[in-house]
């Protein structure tokens, strides 16, 4: 039986706060979230945990709030890495503004040759979960290739904008920044549509579809990513089009999911794995669909009112180095301690799964709401032979204390 997990009262508190800002009783908010009033009325009181990441989603939609807000994720920085990158949001919210197709470009802009490498940067960095790194160079890249896509070298320009639009889509998501996101991915689908290539016009869907499911569009990413499918369906003997394909089922089963559609979201899952077996391990688009990856968002998905003891065991059966990319490694690191948070009894294993994940993604580590909430969990049945030390060290360096 897998242990009651303790809440973190400060979450309780802050939900209260904002729910009675608003002049709702807990019913009325409960029932905006679409949970019961009992459960609403128990983490208010700290007596029920919020390390879920559908459960705090709902009740911060609820409360029209981000799950930072709720999960105190959203303070001074605890880094200047950290810091720098949630202060280029900004500008990157800017430079996507800016950079309307529709909208001539004015000015110059370097060979599309150099801008390439310049993208080919910006991914790397963004693999590394250096998000102020990627994010500092994004703004200037993005208004390049948008000049450049009214050259000779249109057709090339709009691949490589619609490369990083996605990058910055997928940064801005992982900084807190839904809404920024689904700008990101509105700006990926516009070059995806200017160049006609329906394999970019599915990379922009997922890109979309993530960011709706970030905003708690649950609904809408599953059209998104189920129209995409049926769209690349005719294209699959074109390069990556089978990879796209995977990646979109992935994100149609957390869309499943989060939908509270369990059974239809390993439906999902299923087809994405059957996929992987025919496309093996690839890094097409850096979406780097195959066994290893389908496995890391099973193992997302089930974390949440899932099996723990399941991510455990596909934890086990799976080697994250297979993926080059810390982007995906450090969610089956962080994944994994959530798992075993939930089973309890595992809970020095969990730290050092923690660790590992603030070791190599810290910027991601320190501003996940889902990983602040697991280290409250831990701190408060924490014991110095489980860890203790290490443990509030972490949580300073997240400011979760």
């Amino acid at each position: 039986m897998t242990p009651r997990r303790r809440a973190d009262p400060a979450v309780g508190e802050r939900i209260r706060a904002r729910r009675l800002m608003r002049g709702w009783s807990v019913r009325y908010a409960a029932s905006r979230a679409g949970v019961s009033h009992a459960t609403w009325s128990r983490v208010e009181r700290g007596l029920q945990a919020t390390d879920n990441r559908f459960m705090l989603a709902d009740m911060a939609s609820a409360l029209e709030c981000a799950p930072g807000d709720l999960a105190g994720t959203e303070v001074p920085a605890p880094d200047r890495a950290t810091a720098a990158a949630r202060a280029s949001v900004l500008g990157l919210r800017r430079a996507l503004v800016d950079i309307d197709l529709t909208e001539p470009p004015a000015g110059s802009a370097p060979p599309v040759a150099e801008l390439a490498r310049s993208v080919a940067l910006a991914d790397a960095l963004h693999q590394a979960c250096d998000y102020a790194g990627a994010a500092r160079l994004l703004p200037v890249l993005l208004r390049d290739l948008h000049t450049e896509t009214a050259g000779p070298d249109h057709a090339e320009a709009l691949r490589l904008l619609c490369d990083a639009a996605s990058i910055a889509c997928s940064v801005l998501r992982s900084l807190g920044h839904p809404a920024d996101a689904w700008l990101g991915a509105e700006r990926c689908r516009d070059a995806a549509d200017a160049a006609g290539d329906p394999v970019l016009r599915g990379h922009a869907a997922y890109a979309m579809a993530r960011s709706a499911i970030a905003c708690g569009s649950y609904q809408r990413g599953q059209t998104l990513a189920e129209r995409a499918i049926d769209d690349l369906g005719r294209y699959l003997s074109r390069p990556g089009g089978p990879e796209v394909l995977g990646s979109l089922h992935l994100v149609a089963a957390l869309a499943s999911r989060c939908r509270r559609r369990l059974d239809d979201s390993r439906d999902w899952l299923i087809e994405a794995a059957e996929l992987a077996r025919r496309t093996g391990e690839t890094t097409t688009m850096s979406m780097f669909f195959g066994p290893t990856n389908v496995n890391i968002w099973r193992m997302s998905i089930e974390v949440d009112d899932g099996d723990p003891a399941r991510v455990v065991e596909i934890a086990r059966q799976t080697d994250p180095s297979a993926i080059p990319a810390d982007v995906r490694q450090v969610y089956y690191y962080a994944d994994t301690a959530r798992a075993l948070t939930r089973l309890g009894a595992h809970d020095r294993e969990a730290i050092r799964f923690l660790l590992t994940a603030e070791r190599m993604a810290p910027q991601h580590v320190r501003t996940s709401p889902e990983v602040a909430a697991t280290v409250g969990v831990l701190l408060n049945r924490s014991r110095r032979q489980a860890g203790g030390t290490e443990l509030r060290g972490l949580s300073e360096r997240m400011q979760t204390t």
